[in-house]
């Protein structure tokens, strides 16, 4: 086993069997193919990491550490962060401390942040604290910060190096220049940090402040003054905040705490009074939520006026015809689209197949789609085969893709395992992929090609 292999194919998904296909396989009663998996020479980690888990369900955690330790011993930090979050879970803190340790002290940031938490839990808060306090510009850590910090009763110390971050006159960190337009705060989320500080040190307007006083950020698509004013129920203060020109999130989260109290209508106009800025991300937002209420005719209309050919907006337009039965409808609108602009990409052709296959006409669907200038690339025979699948023909969508392209493979395996054809499924996922000779580092010149 090697550390970059093993990064290489879970990063990628390639030369291994994907995480949700192993559990497919083991709700499937094929454990002992994962246990084979987990425990060859040139083992696979998802495997490896499934098969370790279910041996701590059934309290064999030494067993399960052992089928981990050539994964860690390689070096490669996931297999480690696997081994110690079982150790600490199974009561053994001080052994995933020292399994961490080695991997923070070579600058690991993920371990950094991994042991100062597992040191705080076990009673060693200050350790933590002067493990993390040096770091406060990385995000990652600086989040360990604030729980460390408020934990042992230093928020304040905390709140004062987050402020030192957002004082003005700081120079940009990446160009070194004081009057730098760009961004220039580090940790990016320092206000929110701060902010987080304020809030659980009971704080709340002064966490409220600071999201309106800095450059607040969205992370992870959640707005973070919007979830502050959610969790103490400051609805009033929120739809003031949506209806003066917040993000898209901020509406978003209105319309989620309203629907879960049963007030759809006050969810609709969360998004309405969010104006036409992000207006093609509310509308979306909208049609959703109508459609999962029973008007999914309104959702249509909400997403027809948006009038866009974009295929992420046509998308779910198309989605919605089928469901509510009116899949020639959208078909003419497709139609509509390729005449107003004169051609029809594939991005926008694939999208007639689900419409004809809801019409009844799904070989059709394939004749056609097979037809289109790309409809030989490696795109069409997936999302063909997904079709028919979905249709309830799997050999179909297995003779429709290529066992030698192994492009197709993240469709062919589930597909196969399926049609319980295991081996074969296994041996596809897991076929070396050829690689790319690392690019060579291009000297000076003074001659073309520059």
């Amino acid at each position: 086993m090697d550390a970059a292999v093993l990064h290489r194919r879970t990063t990628w998904h390639d030369e291994c069997v994907p995480p949700d296909l192993v559990d497919r396989l083991l709700a499937l009663g094929h454990i002992d193919v994962v246990r084979g998996l987990a425990l060859a020479e040139d083992g696979d980690w998802f495997c490896a990491r499934a098969w370790a888990r279910l041996l701590v369900e059934r309290g064999d955690l030494d067993e399960a550490l052992e089928v981990l330790h050539p994964y860690v011993g390689t070096g490669w930090w996931p297999a480690a962060e696997e081994a110690a979050r079982l150790l600490d879970a199974g009561g053994r803190g001080e052994d995933a401390i020292a399994l961490v340790r080695p991997f923070a002290r070579d600058g690991e940031r993920f371990a950094q942040r991994d042991l100062a938490l597992l040191l705080a839990r076990h009673g060693r808060g200050e350790e933590a604290y002067e493990l993390l306090v040096p770091h406060v510009t990385d995000w990652l850590i600086a989040e360990a910060l604030v729980d460390v910090g408020v934990g042992l009763g230093r928020g304040d110390e905390v709140a004062e190096l987050l402020e030192a971050r957002l004082a003005p006159g700081n120079v940009c960190v990446r160009c070194g220049d004081q009057e730098c337009g760009t961004r220039s705060t580090e940790p990016f989320d320092a206000a929110n940090l701060l902010a987080s500080v304020r809030e659980k040190q009971g704080r709340t307007d002064e966490a409220i402040a600071v999201l309106h006083s800095y450059d607040r950020v969205v992370v992870n698509n959640r707005d973070a003054l919007a979830d502050l004013l959610v969790r103490h129920d400051r609805l009033d203060e929120l739809r003031a905040y949506v209806a003066g020109g917040s993000p898209w999130e901020a509406a978003r989260r209105l319309a989620e705490v309203l629907e879960e109290r049963g007030d759809v209508a006050g969810a609709v106009d969360a998004y309405r009074m969010h104006g036409d800025e992000d207006r093609c991300h509310t509308s979306i937002l909208l049609s959703e939520l109508l459609a999962r209420h029973g008007r999914g005719a309104e959702a249509i209309e909400v997403m027809r006026a948006l009038d866009s050919a974009e295929d992420w907006i046509v998308d779910p337009l198309c989605e919605l015809f089928a469901a509510e039965g009116r899949a020639e409808e959208g078909l003419a609108h497709l139609d509509a689209l390729k005449a107003r602009r004169g051609r029809e990409e594939w991005e926008i052709h694939r999208l007639r197949a689900p419409l004809m296959a809801a019409c009844g006409r799904l070989d059709e669907a394939i004749a056609d789609a097979e037809s289109h200038p790309e409809g030989g690339g490696p795109y069409a025979p997936e999302s063909l085969a997904r079709l028919l699948a979905e249709a309830g023909r799997p050999e179909d969508a297995v003779a429709l893709l290529d066992t030698d392209r192994l492009e197709h493979a993240g469709v062919l395996g589930p597909l196969l395992v399926e049609l319980g054809r295991i081996e074969e499924a296994v041996s596809l996922l897991r076929t070396p992929r050829p690689q790319a000779p690392p690019l060579q580092p291009i000297g000076y010149s003074d001659g073309p090609p520059f």
